[in-house]
């Protein structure tokens, strides 16, 4: 039995062929998430920076101007760049200090007492160097960054399965749907397949584009906004299991919403709605798109919204073309003609 491509339409199989079919793709898919989850865990580190950076940069301040550092832990953070300055500038000012004292102590006419306690002091200026070098290496490197923090024994390496299995998730999901589509695809007749498998390949790729857009784009204002309202009345600690949780919500929730396309042809395709009707809607679905922008990215900045609703629209103006080019024979019978409003088909295509 070919696992890959599809069973042919005109093929039959029995019941136990069906059965076998469907158990030989479902290991195919298990396979291909153990191999792309085998990857994530290997490279688990770098999963956890990627998505880290949204959080680290949400509370990166310039310590040239610490004002704008409200929150305690950031001052904090200066603090620490600060002191770690110090001791980098402190320790060739130690060595000068000390070079000056030996060269004033080999002088004519210093007594011996006094070259014996210029001695001391150079050695304790000599000793204050070494130690001040040692802080110095000390200092971290990110001081006003941040990261998650777990709270819980085995919280670590459960967040650490659960980020690296939503990745391998994302990784063979064009496998996986594809094991879908070819099993299901014997049931649609040539030319509904003609329609099915262009809906069955937009929909991963369309998923892939909406989260690499909420990941570049909405995630980074959405972590800032949040995690810096009204920080200088708290210490902000941001538990791991809750601050991924967030991001994986709200990328899934931009791959979904990426789905606009595909459900505009399948209304289309099932004579719900006509493209010339979903057009007379244009107003509603820009009132829609700019609710679920604002919500998707909770930022008081019109601009970040517009950033956020920009793709939507372009998705759905694209969506109508292509319903256009989908759109069933005006004869074909409709369970759904109430919705359409046939009494209208004598007005004019609104463009």
């Amino acid at each position: 039995m070919p696992a890959i491509r599809p069973v042919g339409h005109e093929d039959r199989l029995s019941l136990v062929e069906h059965l076998d079919e469907l158990r030989t793709r479902i290991i195919l898919c298990i396979v291909a998430f153990v191999v792309a989850f085998s990857l994530t865990y290997w490279q688990n580190d770098r999963v956890l920076d990627l998505l880290n950076k949204p959080l680290d940069h949400a509370h990166r301040v310039d310590c040239k101007n610490p004002s704008k550092a409200d929150d305690a832990l950031e001052r904090s953070g200066c603090f620490d760049e600060a002191v770690g300055n110090y001791l980098k500038s402190a320790g060739p000012a130690l060595t000068s200090a000390a070079r000056a004292l030996s060269g004033l102590a080999g002088a004519d006419g210093v007594s011996a007492a006094a070259r014996a306690q210029t001695a001391r002091s150079v050695a304790a200026l000599q000793a204050s160097t070494a130690a001040a070098q040692k802080a110095a290496t000390l200092t971290p490197k990110a001081t006003t960054g941040r990261q998650p923090v777990t709270l819980g024994v085995t919280e670590p390496f459960l967040t650490t399965i659960t980020v690296s299995a939503y990745a391998a998730l994302l990784l063979a999901l064009p496998f996986i749907l594809w094991q879908m589509y070819a099993f299901v695809l014997p049931a649609f007749s040539r030319d509904e397949r003609r329609v099915a498998l262009p809906l069955m390949t937009l929909v991963p790729v369309l998923f892939i584009a909406g989260v690499l857009f909420g990941y570049f784009l909405a995630l980074p204002r959405a972590v800032a906004f949040l995690q810096n309202y009204n920080d200088g009345a708290f210490d902000i600690l941001v538990q791991a299991k809750d601050y991924y949780r967030f991001t994986t919500v709200l990328l899934v929730a931009m791959g979904v919403l990426f789905q606009i396309p595909v459900g505009v042809i399948a209304i289309v395709r099932l004579r719900i709605l006509t493209v010339k009707q979903l057009r007379a809607y244009r107003g509603y679905a820009l009132i829609l798109f700019a609710v679920i922008a604002a919500v998707v990215t909770p930022t008081p900045d019109p601009f970040t919204m517009l950033i956020a609703m920009a793709p939507l629209v372009v998705l759905y103006e694209v969506s109508l073309i292509l319903g256009r080019l989908f759109q069933p024979p005006d004869d074909a019978p409709s369970r759904f003609a109430f919705l359409r409003g046939d009494d209208d088909d004598d007005e004019d295509d609104l463009d």
